[in-house]
């Protein structure tokens, strides 16, 4: 539930940017995501927990009469794209104007006839922290256009699909569909990507603080967008490994065959690559595990796994920072690590190399910990969320 009053100002900054009119006006939200489980698995093929988050960007648009669209956001600086063109542009990579455009082109491949719009949007969504900002903003915005442009409905993996492709092909950020399918469908999700074509989705209705523990999401005070170079790394490196098979995803590699390749692979690709590929499958089965866990309800298993997760990505994966002195998310685990002294458990948290960190922190120990964190790492570094039940969604005001 969005905050009337948020609305309220959002409808005001909206008049004085473009003026009022008589256009009606959308309303369109998507929350951020947290990865609960599945570190880099989900461009393999495998499966993840992802869960919606009690934040949210949230925008108010309508109908501008132009070929521009116009976006105005709080502490950004405007941006218009003209809808001339929907082929991607190299100047626009990396950029809001690229993710504004590749929706375009996704939405106008519905059969949508594209038309101009304004839009003013904020967001409670910490930027660069793992929690899926761009994402939200690819699915706030494609909500919206589904409404403004007169079309057929578009479904959460559509929606989803979409996203993804704007961030691959016109932001220039390769991903997999965990985060923008985590926030089409809201809630806690486990989300298999073995069909790549219809993913598979169970919910589960699950509050941790039920169960005596905080989810706690530490900004490391590094922008991950930094380290877009690193990140890309990682499913490359993985996706190397499955074409030496003549395959294209690590799922599709049986892992006899992978360990009787070993050798061969450490020389032909280099050892991070190894690595990197073994984390895949013990992660994998560690998703399923933890989902197991959740759905019985036993939380000390799920925290036991959740730790193991933590340490594989550490090692094998090796996302939490990029080589050399500056290592801020590494840092923060240590931290966090320590002030838990055993309780609870934490680990690296979405793409890794900055961004945030995750932990589990038992309820009586919340305020010790937030105040530690913030010490350490500035005021406000360290937040506790709560999962939403609703994904990206739009609505006429």
């Amino acid at each position: 539930m969005i905050d009337p009053r948020r609305i309220e100002r959002l409808q005001e900054v909206f008049d004085a940017a473009y003026g009022s009119s008589d256009a009606p006006r959308v309303l369109a939200v998507a929350p951020a995501r947290s990865e609960i489980a599945g570190n880099h698995t989900d461009h393999e093929g495998g499966e993840v927990i992802a869960g919606a988050l009690d934040r949210a960007i949230v925008g108010v648009a309508a109908a501008n009469g132009l070929d521009v669209i116009r976006v105005t956001s709080a502490g950004f600086d405007p941006v218009e794209v003209s809808l001339d063109s929907l082929e991607p542009r190299a100047d626009e990579r990396v950029t809001t104007a690229g993710i504004v455009r590749g929706m375009a082109a996704c939405m106008a491949a519905t059969g949508r006839e594209p038309a101009g719009f304004d839009i003013v949007m904020d967001s409670d969504i910490p930027a660069g922290g793992g929690l899926s900002s761009s994402a939200a903003l690819e699915l706030a915005l494609g909500r919206a256009m589904e409404l403004l442009w007169e079309g057929r409905e578009v479904g959460a993996v559509e929606l989803a699909r979409m996203g993804q492709a704007a961030e691959n092909r016109y932001f220039g950020k390769p991903c997999g569909l965990m985060d923008q399918l985590s926030i089409a469908v809201g809630g806690l999700a486990n989300l298999d990507f073995a069909d790549e074509g219809e993913p598979g989705c169970r919910s589960l209705a699950f509050d941790f603080a039920d169960y005596g523990y905080a989810l706690c999401l530490v900004d490391v005070g590094c922008d991950h967008a930094a380290f877009t170079d690193e990140y890309a790394a990682v499913p490359q490196e993985m996706q190397a490994v499955a074409a030496a098979f003549g395959e294209a995803r690590l799922d599709e590699v049986g892992a006899d065959d992978f360990d009787a390749a070993v050798p061969a692979l450490r020389e032909r690709l280099g050892d991070r690559a190894v690595l990197r590929s073994l984390h895949y499958w013990r992660e994998d089965s560690l998703v399923a595990a933890r989902w197991e866990a959740l759905t019985d309800g036993d939380m000390d298993r799920f925290l036991e796994l959740t730790r193991e997760s933590g340490a594989a990505s550490a090692m094998f994966l090796q996302n939490v920072s990029a080589p050399g002195s500056y290592q801020p998310a590494m840092v923060a685990l240590a931290l966090a690590e320590r002030l838990l002294a055993g309780r609870g458990a934490c680990r690296i948290h979405g793409g890794g190399f900055g961004g945030s960190i995750q932990a589990f922190v038992p309820l009586d120990a919340v305020d010790g910990f937030r105040s530690a964190m913030d010490g350490w790492l500035g005021d406000g570094a360290c937040q506790v969320y709560g999962i939403s039940e609703e994904g990206a969604r739009a609505s006429w005001l």
